[in-house]
């Protein structure tokens, strides 16, 4: 029985008691119905899908493997969920908008990404990012997992501790040298696990391995349902919401940059000569 007619549980509780139900893809729209609730309620069947990089039909048969008859009824509980959430809470509510309201494609994706920061930092509380900035910190070594899109932030992340002389690789595609890289991940290992919308295999098998020898993991996500999430010893949530064709990275870059300078400030005098003798400031 859906939640609107159970009336004990709101939608995005209701999605996650079933989440391991689901089929694979059922499950990309599952993980963008629970973090992007505000643009279910007022977006076509159309468009949810392709932002969940999914069809049409799926989100249809997502919409009836949770009881209700089609897409409107699910949207009418994502509406009623969006519509009772106590005020300050809906992301673009929260914060003054930056443009008139007849903005250009340019100004609204501006504008998504600046509620986008606001809210990644609303999702992540300083205990979370602690325990983050300690396991960098403290590894012997850093494995950074991230393929396609992700492989640029990889490679990004990996520089900024590079400079702060924390030994780390990356993992960014099914080659040769990265599964060799998997292989030799140990206890001392600290795997990081980056993953916008469905994770890549590669990111999962090293999460997996990760897991089996025991090695500490952190999970970098845009989706709270995140199959990586469950592999992990702790997430950090960033928001990618856009009104363009691909996701939002900002939120993505700002835990990454915020991360290194935690890093940094542990023993900012330590590190302090080396980064002047790159010239970074």
């Amino acid at each position: 029985m859906p939640p609107a007619a159970s009336g004990h549980q709101n939608l995005s509780t209701y999605i996650t008691s079933r989440f391991d139900e689901f089929s694979r893809s059922q499950k990309d729209v599952a993980q963008y119905v629970v973090d992007h609730l505000d643009e279910v309620a007022f977006h076509t069947a159309e468009e949810l899908a392709r932002r969940a990089s999914t069809s049409s039909s799926t989100v249809v048969r997502f919409s009836q493997a949770l009881g209700f008859e089609g897409f409107p009824e699910l949207q009418a509980a994502a509406r009623d969920e969006y519509r009772r959430r106590p005020s300050g809470t809906h992301g673009r509510e929260s914060v003054s908008p930056l443009f008139s309201l007849d903005q250009s494609a340019f100004e609204a994706a501006v504008a998504a990404d600046f509620v986008n920061v606001e809210e990644t930092a609303r999702k992540v509380s300083r205990s979370q990012v602690d325990a983050a900035v300690e396991a960098i910190a403290t590894a012997e070594k850093v494995l950074i997992a991230g393929t396609d899109q992700m492989a640029f932030f990889a490679s990004y992340l990996r520089h900024l501790l590079m400079l702060l002389d924390v030994r780390a690789e990356i993992a960014a595609s099914p080659s040769q040298e990265a599964l060799s890289r998997l292989g030799r991940i140990d206890e001392r290992t600290l795997v990081v696990g980056l993953s916008a919308g469905r994770p890549h295999p590669l990111v999962l098998r090293a999460m997996k391995i990760a897991r089996h020898r025991k090695a500490p993991t952190l999970a970098i996500v845009d989706a709270t349902l995140s199959e990586i999430s469950k592999l992990a010893d702790r997430s950090l949530y960033y928001s990618s919401n856009s009104p363009a064709y691909i996701r939002s990275h900002v939120g993505l870059l700002s835990i990454l940059q915020a991360l290194a300078y935690g890093v940094y400030a542990r023993d900012a005098p330590q590190h302090e000569d080396r980064i002047k003798a790159f010239k970074l400031k």
